[in-house]
């Protein structure tokens, strides 16, 4: 299939305080060793797509940093490849900022003017899944379909109001779109993933009006559904916008505990690409204790973890106790403190005899670089 990938990642992620102060959503460290956006570049790989467009706006540098040329992921080639496409100032454009998704995408349309791809996927940075895209593209051909999106049924752990809800007909075919409402009024819900001809897309750009061309889904796809054959591609796997809270960041790093979740992500037969760094393999000496855990490689444990995610480079001395908890890169747990419920992002130092726990639900963050 000719598809040409976009990956929306400009967005602040301020959902997330203090891990997105410095990052944008789509750098977000995630399952001790990735960044959010390894998912959603690597289900595009998988799937055959070669030309690879990552849309960024606030804060890049960290993410600009993870992608580098691309190499992990095989985008580094003289055909297709990968383009970091950032806001800029031009004789047409005054302001070095996009207004909203629709507009991202119209201010780089001398990409997908080149393109010689007949497909436009349009995905996100900060979302966690394992999907084979192949099987979206011939279900949107199979139904002569104008444009498709990809929907999820509903969950009790997805906060309604933050979702936009889809109705269908008994073909699957979409006829009514409402977005971020505290009623339910469906069981579907859009998980901000569009399959699209590339023409038609270029034309609803074109013809919408520069003060009316923000939102791609609200301003382009809603006023257009009557006319248009937008349909409904329900996926029925594992999918988490890591983005809408620092809940849904600490459940979905947590749900890699869960062996059946661990296994559609990573022994799925699609592997998840990142960044490669030179670390040893985790050291776990004789008066550790570590269970129900994740510990990624550069870690020495000597004290105990306990139902928790470290990152790369986490050092927990002697009679450290950690539960319960998400630890980021080259932190440092001294003697006989004790961690619960906590994010701590990387290069903190929690000194000796420290008890660090949240309050009740309240997930708390502790920020990078910081000495407690």
């Amino acid at each position: 299939m000719k598809v040409l990938g976009l990956i929306l990642s400009g967005s602040s992620g301020n959902k997330l305080e203090k891990l997105t102060k410095k990052r944008t959503s789509a750098a977000v460290p995630v399952f001790g060793k990735y960044r959010a956006i390894d998912f959603t570049l690597s289900n595009m790989v998988n799937s055959g797509i070669n030309k690879v467009g990552v849309l960024t706006q606030y804060n890049p540098r960290s993410l600009m940093d993870h992608l580098g040329s691309g190499k992990e992921w095989n985008l580094d080639r003289k055909r297709g490849g990968m383009f970091i496409l950032q806001p800029f100032l031009s004789s047409f454009n005054d302001s070095m900022f996009y207004e909203g998704t629709a507009d991202a995408i119209f201010q780089n349309m001398t990409l997908l003017k080149r393109a010689e791809e007949d497909f436009v996927l349009i995905g996100s940075g900060d979302h966690i899944y394992n999907i084979d895209f192949k099987k979206l593209y011939k279900f949107h051909i199979r139904n002569g379909a104008d444009i498709t999106l990809i929907t999820k049924e509903h969950k009790e752990s997805y906060d309604i109001a933050e979702y936009g809800q889809i109705k269908v007909n008994k073909e699957n075919k979409i006829i009514d779109i409402k977005e971020k409402i505290d009623e339910k009024i469906s069981d579907k819900i859009f998980t901000g993933v569009y399959f699209i001809n590339k023409a038609l897309l270029m034309e609803l750009l074109y013809s919408s009006p520069k003060d009316k061309r923000n939102d791609l889904l609200m301003d382009i796809i809603v006023p257009n559904l009557k006319r248009l054959r937008v349909y409904s591609y329900n996926f029925e796997g594992y999918w988490r916008n890591i983005k809408k809270s620092v809940k849904e960041y600490y459940d979905t790093n947590m749900d890699i505990l869960n062996y059946e979740v661990r296994k559609e992500l990573f022994y799925s037969g699609r592997k998840i690409y990142t960044k490669l760094k030179d670390f040893a393999p985790p050291k776990i000496n004789i008066n550790a204790e570590v269970s129900n855990s994740f510990i990624a490689d550069g870690c020495i444990i000597n004290g105990i973890v306990k139902n928790s995610i470290l990152s790369r480079g986490v050092i927990v001395k002697a009679g450290a106790v950690i539960e319960n908890s998400i630890v980021l890169q080259d932190t440092i747990i001294e003697e006989g403190s004790h961690i619960k419920d906590i994010i701590i992002d990387k290069d903190v130092k929690i000194r000796e005899g420290k008890t660090i726990e949240s309050i009740k639900s309240n997930i708390n963050i502790i920020e990078k670089g910081t000495v407690i």
